[in-house]
């Protein structure tokens, strides 16, 4: 068929890439072009094959499912990425959705679940199971609400703003002032006006202040 969805598959156990195709393979729009048993052979056999969707696991020896998601959607974009996992908690879920999958089903799903997901993902769309999908729009609203109650980074001054991204990037103080130019006890009084402003009391608050605002980047 001309319209045939090229598949590849990544997943650590052998038997459940047996059971995958077994199951794929009886779907009259779907063939199977190739396996792979971990992060770094899903990667090299992406490249090889360019196929429209990698079923990928998350959890693998060696390279897991999230990094091997972000490099094949860096050297291959048009390849979909659909997370198939046993693990439904938020770090992973969010972690993949970020690392650049189209979709998320747990492996518990049905099989005509996973049809539709891979489905959707080769038109480009969006598929996240319905157990799942919740939890996006939760943490959405989360963010929202956080965002409104919190001041703005534009109360902070150019320079308060300069080391509020040097901390939240994980720099010292002795390095922050290096690089400003300025004394440690200059960096040390913006600090204290930074979190007086901003209504936060540690790193971890300005990190995640910082992320919200887009003044850092996950991947920095």
């Amino acid at each position: 068929m001309a319209d045939e969805i090229r598949l590849l598959l990544a997943d650590d156990h052998a038997v459940v890439r047996s059971g995958l195709r077994l199951l794929l393979e009886a779907q009259p729009d779907m063939v199977i072009i190739g396996e792979a048993e971990n992060g770094e052979e899903a990667i090299r056999r992406t490249a090889e094959l360019r196929p429209d969707v990698v079923l990928m696991d998350v959890e693998m020896p060696g390279m897991n499912g999230i990094e091997a998601t972000r490099r094949i959607k860096a050297q291959s974009p048009a390849t979909a990425v659909l997370a198939l996992t046993m693990y439904e908690d938020d770090q992973y879920f969010f972690e993949m959705l970020r690392a650049g999958a189209s979709g998320y089903v747990p492996k518990r799903a049905a099989p005509d679940e996973l049809a539709t997901a891979i489905r959707a993902v080769s038109r480009n769309e969006v598929f996240l199971h319905p157990s799942l999908a919740g939890r996006l729009v939760q943490d959405y609203l989360l963010r929202r609400d956080v965002e409104e109650q919190e001041p703005p980074a534009g109360d902070l001054t150019p320079r308060e703003q300069e080391v509020l991204t040097l901390i939240a990037q994980g720099a010292s103080n002795g390095e922050i002032a290096d690089q400003l130019v300025i004394s440690v006890k200059t960096v040390d009084r913006h600090r204290e006006n930074i979190m007086r402003k901003l209504n936060l009391h540690n790193r971890v608050d300005l990190v995640k202040y910082a992320l919200r605002k887009g003044l850092i980047d996950l991947e920095e």
